[in-house]
């Protein structure tokens, strides 16, 4: 009889928790928000942290949501905020409206190149540019292929590029302010 009331007791304690565990992980609209934690592709290693500073920027081709096609490459010349994001990611969320107005500002020195991964919906990023009101160029990585060359580890990620097109700056996991991103700018060449 005690095992009975036991078992009962261990059965409602557990239901709960998980009905409070899915109430706090689930926002007003009813959508999972998931801060920072990006699903690993297949096969990609996080362990070795990334492209490393110094290193030449892997090149990549990607489409924009307009259907241009990007190079790194083009961008040559000219210092780069390569940033990994997705809309469901709560930290981009709080990072885009920092983007946006410091490509506002800095747009002539410094293109931000923001790149869209691990998006289970295009349209949810779409919606996402146009609520943000984005004016850089957003790019699709529909296959996480240029996140797994990146080796990105988490969202939103940022790597620095100089004009020389190498990794100047350790990468930044997690949002970055306005103010983060002009020291960044300021120490890039």
């Amino acid at each position: 009889m005690i095992w009975k009331r036991i078992f009962a007791v261990g059965f409602i304690i557990t239901l709960l928790s998980i009905v409070v565990y899915n109430t706090l992980l689930t926002n007003e609209t009813g959508e999972e928000e998931n801060d920072s934690i990006f699903i690993v592709p297949e096969g990609m290693d996080v362990e070795s942290g990334g492209t490393e500073v110094g290193d030449l920027a892997p090149n990549f081709q990607l489409e924009t949501m307009e259907g241009e096609t990007v190079q790194l490459e083009d961008y040559k010349g000219k210092k780069v905020f390569l940033n990994f994001w997705a809309s469901w990611c709560g930290p981009c969320k709080e990072e885009m409206p920092h983007m946006q107005e410091f490509h506002e500002k800095y747009g002539d020195e410094v293109a931000i190149l923001a790149v869209n991964t691990n998006e289970p919906v295009l349209d949810n990023a779409r919606e996402f540019v146009e609520e943000y009101e984005l004016t850089f160029p957003i790019l699709l990585d529909e296959t996480t292929e240029v996140a797994a060359r990146y080796k990105v580890p988490n969202l939103p990620t940022t790597y620095f590029i100089n004009s020389e097109g190498e990794i100047q700056i350790q990468r930044k996991s997690g949002p970055m302010t306005f103010e983060e991103m002009e020291e960044k700018m300021k120490e890039l060449d």
